[in-house]
């Protein structure tokens, strides 16, 4: 199931399933989305705070609820991540998902959502920019590829990641795109919400964990059999990620030479896709491809209709 498409002027919902985000980031975010062409609807949750969570679990549940069954909002747009995404996958009205399919899009803690969405309502989700983003604007390699994979319905090609990746494992394979923040994926092993990854392209990315946590993550997935179902793996951006200790650690090198090599499948390493600057946006669903003799990565159809 796919989404409409973006249009100028159609109007973006807001809501923060995770964590709370400061006002006038808030107030910034809503006017670069309005600054590039969109008008926006506030969510509740957006100016709520509790602890570590931006308002109670009903109110930021019942803030995508609304957002998805109003007619008048063409797509949803995460403020943050954080934590708390998780908390309320329960409370998600995947009947009314699906029966008014839009836009939704966030990264991090929003991994959870985006495939939880994706996989009880059949509906293209996008791991792309979220709120904080747009409060400093998007620089123009991240806007072009977000707008156009939103607002086209031409097949996408290849993604245009400003660097060559690095092959981990050579092979080429194909098929939906699942995956995103590393420890939100490992997190969901053992719950109805749990990743599928039978014959998926797997998209891994993390920030802030060191090398031996990425490792048991890793090892995680491994022996709950994730790579070995998956058709190829795509490793994302991996910022702050050294070691206290570095003569006491593995490198990140090593740790994906030690998982991944051997796995029989296609591993592409260094796609600008997480918390980076520039920062892909990539559809959650979709059919891609994997090539790692071309070191590409290609989606296959259009994400929108």
């Amino acid at each position: 199931m796919k989404a409409k498409r973006l249009r100028a002027g159609d109007t973006i919902g807001i809501v923060a399933p995770a964590s709370p985000s400061e006002p006038a980031k808030v107030e910034r975010a809503i006017k670069y989305i309005n600054d590039i062409g969109y008008k926006v609807k506030a969510g509740k949750s957006i100016y709520r705070s509790r602890g570590y969570l931006a308002g109670e679990d009903e109110l930021r549940a019942a803030d995508i609820n609304d957002m998805f069954a109003d007619d008048e909002v063409r797509a949803v747009f995460c403020l943050r991540g954080g934590y708390g995404s998780q908390r309320i996958l329960d409370l998600i009205d995947y009947k009314s998902i699906r029966n008014n399919p839009k836009i939704f899009m966030g990264y991090s803690d929003i991994t959870a959502l985006l495939n939880a969405i994706y996989q009880k309502c059949g509906l293209i989700t996008f791991h792309g920019p979220m709120g904080g983003d747009f409060a400093g604007g998007l620089e123009k390699h991240s806007k072009r590829a977000m707008k156009y994979i939103l607002e086209s319905t031409d097949p996408i090609g290849e993604l245009p990641n400003p660097v060559t990746p690095e092959v981990v494992e050579e092979g080429k394979g194909s098929g939906k795109l699942a995956g995103g923040n590393l420890s939100i994926v490992a997190a969901s092993l053992g719950t109805p919400y749990e990743v599928d990854t039978r014959d998926k392209i797997l998209i891994l990315e993390d920030v802030f964990e060191e090398p031996y946590s990425i490792d048991r993550m890793l090892t995680q997935l491994k022996l709950a059999g994730k790579f070995k179902s998956a058709a190829g793996i795509i490793l994302g951006d991996w910022g702050n990620t050294e070691p206290e200790e570095p003569e006491k650690s593995l490198s990140l090198e090593e740790v994906f030479e030690d998982i991944f090599k051997g796995l029989g499948k296609p591993v592409l390493k260094g796609l600008k896709i997480g918390h980076c600057k520039p920062k892909l946006t990539v559809p959650i669903g979709a059919e891609v491809s994997i090539d790692t003799c071309s070191k590409t990565v290609c989606i296959l159809e259009s994400a929108v209709e």
